[in-house]
């Protein structure tokens, strides 16, 4: 990277394997031998101890207080491999000591081992891809876990001393009803897990799901009308349950709330090491401009170059950074502060966006308090729509 690191806060690495790609996946990831696993753990390894050895050479602060394993499926990696992966990291870089650090996990690949693995190298934080206790949705959505073996996984974290755990719950999903939907809601909300994301299945094009959707006509999902019922149920259900929400698919008791993720939200510095990572280095003294990397997301030419494999570098102009600022601000429940905003970029806020942001009060979309500027729940209700607005 050719800027220096100063303001370094977070990492995300990687995993783009899988036992089996579901059917609604348009992420970077597929299945791989043993061996295909070990070459590009040695290449991951290479490209944060290389990181590291810049930043001690650039004299950048090495500082790190989140790390966020995702994937594919992180936790399909035999332990060994997870503990190297870790040592390269502190081997690079200072990881604070209360760092947060999660890694994604799919229930039927956890055990014993790797839990204790994960206690040992200082993971505090598990997300586990539920996204049905249903086992019919489970198959509609092409998972191989059933609700039986998340149980089990779930259960063994907590025994194994795990108390941050995260549940992604999914709506919409091909033949599910909103009375079923309730019912998965309320059994996960049983299960106390300290954080919950809640998402509504997007039909991805290029996806064997899409096809099937396309094949039916639209018919297996459920209708717009059951779409916002299911929203609806999120929201109640979650809340009094004593969920806080802090994002727009984000819920979590008090104090559990991801900090990881809400560095990007927040746009502070993060590094991403692995195949179609990404990072962002915010402009500051030693660097004139922001910029964003992103490695390639060709597995094999990725194993072979760990090193210097960005597919794509850019530089954002205020313009960018202004939208992002906004855009992502305001899927914090939060909001933005137009104090930050004119201390970030030297602007008044008003002067920028103050005629869209005069409308869409008027439109009771969004609501000034103090100096933040946050959604109301009319406003996340059509959150894209409110924020497309934003784009200069």
């Amino acid at each position: 990277m050719s800027c220096d690191i100063k303001t370094q806060k977070g990492i995300y690495i990687h995993i783009p394997f899988c036992i089996s790609k579901c059917i609604y996946c348009d992420f970077c990831s597929a299945p791989a031998d043993d061996d295909t696993k070990e070459r590009y753990v040695n290449a991951l390894c290479a490209e944060i101890v290389h990181a590291g050895k810049e930043a001690v050479k650039n004299g950048d602060d090495r500082s790190i207080s989140t790390i966020f394993f995702g994937g594919g499926t992180p936790s399909i990696l035999p332990a060994q491999l997870f503990v190297k992966i870790m040592g390269a990291v502190r081997e690079a870089f200072f990881v604070s000591e209360d760092a947060e650090i999660t890694v994604e996990c799919n229930p039927g690949t956890l055990t014993a081992g790797k839990l204790r693995a994960y206690r040992s190298m200082g993971v505090n934080r598990l997300s586990i891809g539920l996204q049905s206790p249903d086992n019919r949705e489970l198959r509609a959505l092409g998972r191989i876990h059933t609700y039986e073996q998340f149980e089990e996984s779930y259960y063994a974290a907590r025994d194994a001393g795990f108390d941050n755990i995260n549940i992604d719950i999914m709506s919409a999903i091909p033949y599910q009803t909103v009375t079923g939907y309730q019912s998965n809601l309320e059994k996960i909300v049983k299960l106390n897990p300290e954080h919950i994301s809640a998402y509504s299945l997007i039909v991805e094009e290029g996806t064997p799901l899409f096809d099937m959707v396309e094949r039916s006509g639209g018919d297996i999902l459920p209708t717009e009308d059951e779409d916002r019922q299911m929203y609806a149920l999120t929201k109640k259900i979650l809340a009094d349950a004593g969920y806080r929400r802090y994002e727009i698919s984000n819920y979590a008791r008090p104090g559990f709330e991801c900090r990881h993720n809400a560095s990007y939200w927040e746009r502070t510095d993060y590094i991403g090491f692995g195949v179609a990572a990404a990072s962002l280095i915010k402009k500051s003294e030693s660097c004139q401009q922001s910029r964003r990397f992103t490695n390639t997301s060709d597995l094999e030419s990725y194993i072979k170059n760990p090193i210097d494999n960005h597919s794509e570098e850019e530089l954002l102009t205020q313009k960018d950074e202004m939208e992002e600022f906004m855009f992502l601000g305001l899927r914090m429940m939060a909001g933005i502060s137009t104090e930050s905003f004119k201390e970030v970029f030297g602007r008044d806020f008003y002067e920028v966006y103050g005629d869209i942001a005069a409308k869409q009060m008027k439109q009771g979309l969004i609501k000034r308090e103090g100096d933040r500027i946050r959604l109301t729940d009319m406003g996340i209700d059509v959150s894209n729509t409110v924020m497309a607005e934003y784009m200069l």
